[in-house]
């Protein structure tokens, strides 16, 4: 049974409160484990990586799919399913292109030559899960903004557990232009792309979710490499009003518990009738979900369906979750979208359902969780490329404004730093300011 709460209750605060502080992540420490591993492909390269691919994947052949492997198992996609993963990538491409960052320059009042120049990572290595979650969404959503900001070296290191292939995962990898993947998964994948080994060049920057192992490598070798974020498990909020399809809005809380028993449903809303409508839809509804017994367990441990007085009340308790995925089923959602400071992505309207998102509807479904979207954004051409700054110091600009700058070198203590622009200083109008 999912929580339910009043904003007019007088406990509301306490349990409210409560709510946003639930682990929903397991307890288990694992961070030595991956230390051990970690230490362990840096030590062996590709040995570590066959013996812990075997023992934890059960997996015991080549590292790397050869081409001939992708192009057989790229086969057995149906036609439906390609033209489906086309018209993603379509639009997720269409979508990322609208990022691309400009180089900017202009000359000041001093007449120095300032600006910036945009230029992408050499090589990327993309996480995709195996198993269960194994997801070709998430090749596109990951590998597309890379390649529009123009990554030169793209790879995936996804693990095939005994052995199984996703064909789809190898489709959306070939449609995104993948250059290489690796049948290796957990935090063995991540050392091997932040350190390399024999078979795998290491990268500059590491992408993709994956379990609480994989975050805790990504923790580890952050530095050596750059990484997205730390991504926990999934969650939803959606703000309805009366006016909305009861069974709609429990299907979409459903979407995001049948991802795992630690996604978070929360339904916020200003009508209890549509509070006791919704709760009793996702009863009815999970009894007919191939996953209810993921899903169940998440809405029992982690759902929540809240009444408040006002939409404006919502809006302002949406900021404090702060969730992955915001849906607004309300009349006017622009207007209330407006209140809204904290959310990964918005959803507007009854008819946008954050699987949508997912899938087709172009913007990255590869958010920031566990509130930090109070200070993050989802993945984008911007995770692939890094600002340069540019200055040009004509000897006017440098009359203007060096002797500032020896000021305050001099004023830190910097004998150096002040004696670098002196000297350049002594060779304009005698030194004086321009």
């Amino acid at each position: 049974m999912p929580q339910f709460l009043n904003s007019q209750d007088a406990d509301f605060e306490a349990r409210f409160a409560a709510l946003l502080g639930m682990k929903r992540e397991e307890a288990e420490d694992v961070d030595a484990a991956v230390a051990g591993i970690i230490a362990d492909v840096r030590a062996r390269g590709d040995a570590a990586l066959v013996d812990l691919t075997g023992r934890f994947d059960r997996y015991t052949g080549p590292l790397a799919f050869s081409a001939a492997e992708i192009a057989a198992e790229c086969a057995k996609v149906s036609r439906d399913d390609r033209a489906a993963l086309e018209l993603a990538a379509a639009r997720i491409r269409a979508y990322h292109e609208r990022q691309v960052p400009q180089d900017t320059f202009w000359v000041d009042a001093a007449g120095a030559t300032l600006g910036w120049r945009w230029t992408p990572v050499a090589a990327a290595g993309l996480y995709v899960p195996g198993g269960l979650a194994s997801y070709p969404s998430s090749v596109l959503m990951n590998a597309i903004p890379a390649r529009v900001a123009g990554v030169e070296r793209l790879v995936i290191c996804c693990p095939t557990p005994g052995g199984v292939v996703n064909p789809l995962v190898l489709l959306a990898a070939e449609i995104a232009g993948v250059d290489q993947v690796y049948r290796i998964g957990g935090a063995q994948a991540i050392a091997a792309l932040a350190y390399g080994t024999e078979t795998i060049a290491a990268v500059d920057k590491i992408t993709g979710p994956g379990n609480a192992y994989v975050a805790a490598a990504k923790r580890r070798v952050f530095g050596r490499v750059g990484i997205d974020m730390i991504a926990g498990p999934s969650e939803i909020l959606v703000i309805a009003d009366r006016d909305n399809d009861p069974d709609w809005i429990a299907l979409d809380l459903l979407s995001q518990a049948e991802h795992d028993e630690s996604a978070q449903a929360v339904l916020i809303t200003d009508d209890a009738g549509l509070a006791a409508a919704v709760g009793a839809a996702v009863d009815k509804r999970l009894a007919t979900l191939e996953r209810r017994a993921i899903a169940g367990a998440s809405w029992a441990r982690n759902g929540a369906v809240i009444v408040v007085r006002s939409l404006d009340e919502a809006a302002a308790l949406s900021d404090r979750v702060a969730p992955e995925h915001l849906e607004l089923c309300v009349a006017a959602p622009e207007a209330l979208s407006l209140r809204i400071k904290h959310a990964g992505a918005i959803f507007l309207g009854a008819w946008t359902p954050e699987a949508i998102g997912d899938y087709v509807g172009g913007p990255n479904h590869v958010l920031p969780t566990a509130r930090s979207a109070r200070f993050s954004s989802g993945l984008s051409v911007m995770d692939f490329v890094k600002r340069t700054t540019m200055a040009r110091m004509s000897p006017a600009a440098l009359a203007a404004i060096g002797p500032a700058a020896e000021r305050l070198a001099q004023s830190e203590g910097l004998q150096a730093h002040g004696l670098s622009v002196r000297a350049r200083l002594d060779k304009v109008n005698g030194g004086r300011s321009a």
